[in-house]
């Protein structure tokens, strides 16, 4: 089973800047819920590069591999999962709205684990999952408009 999810926030930042906060993969940690995120090969900003997400609270969690498949700064970058636990595509885009404003839509397209199983359970994991994403969003928002997120250190 398939399932799409999208959430968009407005930032009050020009795109290139929330581009590159997005893919200051180190710093997501400070404001993805629940995640943590090495860059394992490449830069981190190129198609190819691979990317590793802890997800999960301390030590209770999962290992979130991914690579990166698509990169147009400061527009678009998608991943595909590759983990044992989420599999399919991720996609962060940032669209300008003017000059010193944009609105960053996060989206995935992730094949539930669990067969029957994750298929039952999903309509009861869906409503948590997606408020936690909004709340990151919102939470990034805020970190990009304040400055409080550091610059990124792949080119």
């Amino acid at each position: 089973m398939t399932v799409h999810l999208s959430c968009s926030q407005p930032i009050s930042a020009p795109a290139q800047a929330v581009f590159d906060a997005i893919t200051d993969w180190p710093a997501q940690g400070q404001w993805m819920l629940g995640t943590r995120v090495e860059i394992r090969s490449g830069t981190g900003a190129e198609v190819g590069s691979q990317l590793a997400a802890w997800t999960g609270l301390g030590p209770a969690g999962f290992w979130d591999t991914m690579t990166i498949t698509a990169w147009d700064a400061p527009h678009v970058v998608d991943v595909l999962h590759t983990g044992s636990v989420v599999k399919g595509t991720g996609t962060m885009a940032v669209r300008a709205t003017s000059p010193t404003t944009s609105t960053f839509v996060w989206s995935e397209d992730l094949d539930i684990p669990l067969g029957v199983i994750g298929a039952l359970g999903w309509p009861l994991v869906r409503p948590g999952f997606l408020a936690g994403v909004k709340a990151s969003l919102r939470r990034f928002a805020a970190l990009v408009e304040s400055g409080d997120l550091p610059r990124p250190t792949a080119a």
